[in-house]
């Protein structure tokens, strides 16, 4: 099965496993939605994640986080710029989720990164989604 838009794929299944309460989601891997899951655990919304090699792709395992009384770290995912619709931001125009609460994962000339990183070294992109 071809599939149109994996990162949004990707982002609906976390969303889903969590909301579930599941404690690992799998998915096929590639290289954007591994730095999209390294940015998740940089920011500390999921606890870590996995490369398993397998035939004919690899598979992304994210291992998901909660809190004390399995409480949801992950409020909220927002696929924003889609392959029918690109959603660019300038160094100036990077977006702030819930006024910098959030995280807008922004994929830039330099790489994947959070928002804040791409402030920091003045630099906008593809505003991928915003997770908060």
């Amino acid at each position: 099965m071809s599939m149109n838009d994996p990162i949004a794929d990707m982002l609906t299944r976390v969303r889903n496993a969590h909301s579930a309460g599941k404690d690992t989601v799998s998915m096929p891997s590639s290289k954007k939605l591994v730095e999209i899951a390294r940015i998740m655990r940089e920011e500390g919304y999921i606890a870590g994640y996995e490369i398993e090699p397998a035939k004919p792709r690899d598979i992304l395992e994210i291992t998901l986080k909660y809190g004390e009384k399995k409480e949801r770290t992950i409020r909220g995912i927002k696929r924003i710029s889609k392959p029918g619709l690109r959603i660019y931001a300038g160094k100036d125009e990077l977006p702030r989720v819930l006024g910098g609460l959030g995280t807008a994962v922004i994929s830039t000339s330099a790489g994947v990164m959070a928002d804040r990183d791409a402030r920091k070294k003045g630099i906008g992109g593809e505003v991928i989604a915003y997770i908060w």
